[in-house]
């Protein structure tokens, strides 16, 4: 016996839930990622824009050696290309720090003398005293502090360097390289794979050459640590707020959709019992408004089975009860002495013995037919043939019943693909129906017709007619039209209905008409076949 373990049962409100909770999470953990990403990029473009811009004074001072030497040929051979760029920064930075030093240790320079304190130039004339004495001069102002030198340009360092590439850790000085106008090679750091970003050198006007930096390496985990630990009160924040926002979406998408589900659970478990009858409320405009609308209509088509079935069961009854009940009167008033076990008696038990067979034999084929296990047999047949002759079986019980019989011209083709003993079956069965049907004086006629690949039989009464309401309903089972098909006459109502089921059952279609003659047309139609 197989073991059934109890399965964890999840609401459809904590999925909910869950399935918001992770996107929101998922788009913060990418929103952040991006970030980091753009953060990390953004900073390593403005380092090297900011090393561009630091190499101006050796892009000037090589202009001015390629403007003096007529050329590129002031460049050392060898290896020494290699260290040249860096020896050629530590020169100008020794230039630039001489000046500095020198002002510095100069001594301060004396003051002018005055005017007041310069011996009275020789004259002529002697010169008449002043009328007030001048004032004392100025004292000297202090000599300004010599100027600090200027530090030396440090290196840019990230970050440790990547085994992969450790010269992108490199300073600057070892990370530039000095290229043609053509990018050829000249001096500096070998070009590798590494992209440079490339400053143009200049000379009149025209670029004679660039100088190229490598990128330094990103700052990978120091910085992204350092950025997230930044933002770890908002990452709270954001992991609060997607908490809360994923319970309150939850919440009301769980009100939402348990509505309606809770609905279709209750109406499913309505129809196991047997309650068809049953309906939802469908005026959603979403799939489970669409799934509303199929219960609604698979409800019906189960009560409209069930009321058939009910009708089969009651219609079955009947007309197995009536020759039965005509068997067992006869038999007791044989019994009884009322009546002699006469022919006459013997002859009307064996018409009601006859009829109870029949209604067996087309229940039998009919059930046959609804689970598709009819025996078919089909060969190729002349459709026109094999209803002329059937009809022409029926001619003098027509006669008896005052119809007169009118068979047409043969159509040009008429192979089918059929069951002769289906096809006899079905083609007696109409004609069954229609001398039964008929009312007396009036004829039955039979017509043939080709239509492309098709072939159609036609089959044609007189008065009385059927309704148009009925005409839809007459291969039901059990259905007579009452009202202008006399029941008297007998008949269960299955003939038609068997009729179809076979046809079916051969790739055939019956329908219903009115008929030209007033009564009914009954219209076979088969694909036709090639002649051999």
């Amino acid at each position: 016996m197989p073991t059934y373990y109890p399965t964890l049962k999840i609401s459809i409100g904590h999925r909910l839930f869950a399935s918001v909770l992770l996107a929101i999470l998922a788009v913060a953990a990418g929103a952040v990622y991006l970030l980091r990403q753009n953060v990390l990029a953004g900073f390593g473009d403005y380092a090297v824009r900011i090393e561009l811009d630091r190499l101006e004074e050796l892009s000037g001072a090589l202009a001015r050696q390629y403007r003096d030497h007529g050329g590129w040929a002031f460049l050392p051979a060898g290896d020494e290309r290699r260290r040249w760029i860096a020896h050629e920064l530590e020169r100008l930075q020794r230039e630039r720090e001489v000046p500095v030093l020198a002002a510095a240790a100069a001594p301060p320079t004396p003051p002018a003398p005055s005017a007041a304190s310069a011996p009275p130039a020789p004259s002529a004339r002697p010169v008449a005293a002043p009328a007030a004495p001048l004032s004392p001069p100025a004292p000297p102002a202090p000599p300004a502090p010599p100027a600090p030198p200027l530090p030396p340009l440090p290196a840019p360092r990230i970050a440790p360097a990547i085994a992969q590439a450790p010269e992108l850790d490199a300073p600057l000085a070892q990370r530039i390289t000095l290229l043609g106008l053509d990018g050829r090679y000249l001096a500096g750091r070998a070009p590798g794979a590494i992209p440079l970003a490339r400053r143009p050198i200049e000379v009149n006007g025209r670029t004679v050459g660039y100088l190229g930096v490598a990128h330094g390496q990103r700052p990978s985990d120091a910085m992204a640590l350092a950025f997230l630990e930044q933002l770890r009160a908002s990452l709270w924040w954001i992991l609060a707020f997607a908490v809360a926002f994923s319970a309150l979406a939850a919440t009301l998408l769980a009100r939402h959709f348990r509505r309606p589900i809770h609905a279709l659970a209750d109406g499913a478990g309505m129809l196991a019992e047997g309650r068809f009858e049953v309906r939802l409320p469908a005026g959603r405009s979403d799939e489970l408004g669409e799934l509303a609308r199929h219960f609604n209509t698979l409800a019906q088509q189960l009560e409209s089975a069930e009321s058939a079935r009910r009708r089969w069961v009651a219609d079955t009854s009947h007309e197995l009860r009536t020759p039965l009940a005509v068997l067992r009167a006869q038999l007791e008033a044989i019994q009884d002495g009322v009546r002699s076990s006469g022919s006459d008696t013997i002859d009307a038990m064996l018409r009601q013995v006859l009829a109870l067979n029949k209604l067996i034999d087309e229940l039998y084929a009919l059930a046959r037919a609804d689970i598709d296990a009819l025996d078919i047999k089909p060969e190729r047949l002349d459709l026109w043939q094999l209803a002329a002759r059937q009809a022409r079986g029926f001619e003098a019980r027509l006669q008896a019943s005052g119809l007169a019989l009118d068979l047409g011209p043969a159509p040009a083709r008429s192979l089918v693909s059929a069951d002769p003993d289906r096809m006899r079956q079905v083609i007696g069965n109409l004609l069954e129906n229609s001398l039964r049907y008929t009312a007396a004086g009036g004829r039955v006629a039979l017509r043939a017709e080709t239509l492309g690949t098709l072939l159609h039989l036609h089959l044609d009464d007189s008065t009385p007619g059927v309704p148009d309401e009925a005409l839809g309903r007459l291969a039901q089972r059990f259905y007579r039209v009452d009202a202008s098909r006399s029941r008297a006459h007998g008949g269960a109502g299955l003939g038609l209905a068997l009729c179809r089921r076979l046809l079916e059952a051969q790739g055939a279609q019956l329908r219903f008409a009115h008929s030209p003659l007033g009564g009914l047309r009954a219209t076979i139609t088969m694909p036709l076949i090639d002649s051999p």
